[in-house]
């Protein structure tokens, strides 16, 4: 089938089931994450009203993803902040914020898959793989100092109930997901040296 230009039209009936115009199949939330995996555009819309309803479906495919066990990607820091700025002053500047955000984690992602297949010869199943973790714990540095650094920007004067700035709690939090991290890729680098054994 020939794709045509612009997003295939998904229709989202009464029923709450989900109509793939473009392959003209029915489709779960779960083919739609796929789809988004893939890079494939599409939009959404209200078989009845025609209203576009596409932000709604893709939040709920984040909290279907957020529900399953072991697969949080959101800590729950992020979403205490992200919440305070619903109808706050600053509530335009944070779409574009986080869309600069996501865009620049994923260039970084890409930079280090590739760094990755050059160290271990483009076989992912080498026997004696070693994950740069060092690469992996920098990057996930710099990306947390520059959301920081861009909630501080939001809110500068936020402290904490004790009149003190919350840095020792952003600190400890920092240093929980960065810990938190290094046990999963450890649990992956036991993983894939098991399998090349």
């Amino acid at each position: 089938m020939a794709k045509n230009s612009g997003p295939v039209t998904i229709k989202k009936y009464a029923n709450r089931r989900l109509y793939n115009t473009g392959t003209s199949t029915y489709v779960t939330l779960d083919d739609l994450a796929v789809m988004v995996k893939k890079g494939e555009d599409f939009s959404v819309l209200d078989a009845k009203s025609g209203d576009d309803i596409t932000h709604s479906v893709l939040t709920q495919i984040i909290f279907e993803q957020e529900s399953k066990t072991g697969n949080t990607l959101l800590p729950v820091s992020f979403l205490r902040q992200l919440i305070s700025f619903y109808g706050d002053q600053l509530q335009m500047v944070v779409p574009s914020y986080l869309e600069h955000s996501m865009s620049a984690l994923t260039d970084q992602q890409e930079q280090m898959r590739a760094q990755l297949a050059s160290t271990n010869g483009n076989n992912p199943m080498a026997p004696n793989i070693q994950l740069p973790l060092q690469l992996v714990e920098d990057q996930v540095r710099r990306n947390t100092e520059m959301f920081q650094k861009a909630m501080q920007m939001f809110s500068p004067f936020a402290l904490g109930h004790s009149g003190e700035p919350e840095d020792s709690q952003k600190k400890s939090d920092t240093s929980k997901d960065i810990d938190d991290l290094k046990a999963q890729l450890k649990a992956l680098q036991d993983k894939i040296n098991s399998i090349g054994n």
